[in-house]
């Protein structure tokens, strides 16, 4: 048996919204790609994550129907969920390379680069309410995160996510790799409200690093059987 944490990850004030995340402490309890992808698959979350060395930070993550070598939400949960049980992680190791952790009062932060998060497209929109008014666009047309000022001079910014991949995730809640994207097209802090109620904060980091961070929220602990 292996425990799966369910979290909620990038929660508004209050701990409302975020997005649900899985995170499998033992990785090793599902050794295969193909184990780990059929179990993200079953669970249903935008994204599973597998720990494969605590005290290493080294971690594997995946959507419904793909591996990711970098994720935002993920890599913010699992960095907060291994300082819960008790492990000193400063740095995760997914795919795509080192990403610093750390934690400043309520919100947890990494750090990423937006080549990491590759094929997340952006698109402006005139008014938060175009944004709200949006319906998931097509099959094929691609991931897009749309966005519109809500408060231009304070960096206030209203988002949502359309992943286009066909696993039934249809919109992101709360996506930390395409607020990275978005942070460094615009190279300015971000204060990000995203989906029905989710809060992600951004900002220009060091060496063309972009800061990511939010408040985490733990749901419930459930017993996975071995692969």
């Amino acid at each position: 048996m292996s425990d799966l944490h369910v979290l909620r990850v990038f929660c508004g004030p209050g701990g409302a919204a975020g997005n649900a995340l899985g995170v499998v402490t033992d990785g090793s309890a599902f050794a295969g790609r193909e184990q780990r992808q059929q179990l993200a698959r079953e669970l249903g979350f935008s994204e599973t994550v597998f720990v494969d060395d605590a005290a290493a930070g080294r971690v594997d993550i995946y959507t419904p129907s793909a591996r990711l070598p970098f994720a935002g939400h993920p890599l913010v949960g699992t960095s907060w969920l291994l300082r819960s049980e008790g492990f000193t992680v400063d740095m995760l190791r997914p795919e795509a390379g080192d990403v610093a952790a750390w934690q400043e009062g309520e919100f947890h932060w990494i750090r990423g680069r937006a080549q990491w998060a590759s094929g997340r497209r952006t698109q402006r929109y005139d008014s938060v309410a175009e944004v709200d008014a949006l319906a998931v666009p097509p099959l094929g047309t691609g991931w897009l995160y749309a966005w519109a000022w809500s408060d231009e001079a304070e960096g206030a910014v209203r988002t949502r996510g359309f992943p286009g991949r066909g696993d039934g995730i249809d919109e992101d809640e709360a996506t930390g790799a395409a607020a990275v994207v978005l942070t460094a097209e615009l190279g300015r802090a971000l204060d990000i409200r995203q989906g029905v109620g989710s809060q992600i904060l951004t900002r220009p980091g060091p060496d063309g690093t972009v800061e990511v961070g939010g408040r985490v929220v733990p749901v419930e602990v459930r017993r996975l059987r071995r692969a």
